[in-house]
């Protein structure tokens, strides 16, 4: 009978062992996924705001007004003839545009559709979005960006970064 008694004791501290260790296995797994499903969340949450706003490259004195996600720009000045589109790209000596027709965001990159005002040229591009704040523009098929300085075509690179606007500044 002794025997008896302390085979279940053993059996039931092996029991309660099993039991513990599960749960700590258990603890431990819930927090390796809370750990690894949160920076995916706060990522997703920052990503609605990377294609909103104004862009400006200083040197070519160009600039991008953008909304991909509403796709509820005007167009100065035209706002008639486009009504509400995802942006368009301006230039301080130019008043021409070149209108962002169709623009398609994947995490920190958009592929955009982009036609001259007139819309007899047109071209495809990618709009991403680097780690620095940065964005950086890429022709990639079609028509070359062009504005007019001083009555001259200026070719705009097929590779432009331009920086957020800071608020305030003209």
């Amino acid at each position: 009978m002794f025997f008896l008694l302390i085979g279940m004791l053993l059996l039931i501290q092996n029991i309660y062992l099993c039991i513990y260790k599960i749960c700590v296995i258990m603890k431990k797994t819930i927090f390796i996924i809370i750990c690894l499903i949160f920076p995916t969340l706060t990522y997703a949450q920052a990503d609605s705001t990377f294609f909103k706003g104004i862009i400006e490259n200083e040197e070519y004195q160009v600039w991008i007004d953008m909304d991909f996600y509403t796709n509820n720009v005007q167009v100065e000045g035209q706002e008639d003839v486009f009504g509400n589109v995802p942006g368009f790209f301006g230039a301080k000596r130019d008043n021409r545009k070149w209108i962002i027709t169709d623009a398609e965001v994947n995490g920190t990159k958009a592929k955009i559709s982009i036609i001259n005002d007139y819309g007899s040229e047109d071209l495809t591009a990618t709009l991403t979005y680097e780690k620095d704040g940065s964005y950086v523009l890429k022709q990639e098929q079609g028509s070359t960006i062009k504005i007019a300085v001083n009555r001259k075509w200026v070719k705009i690179p097929s590779k432009l970064v331009f920086r957020k606007k800071e608020k305030g500044s003209n």
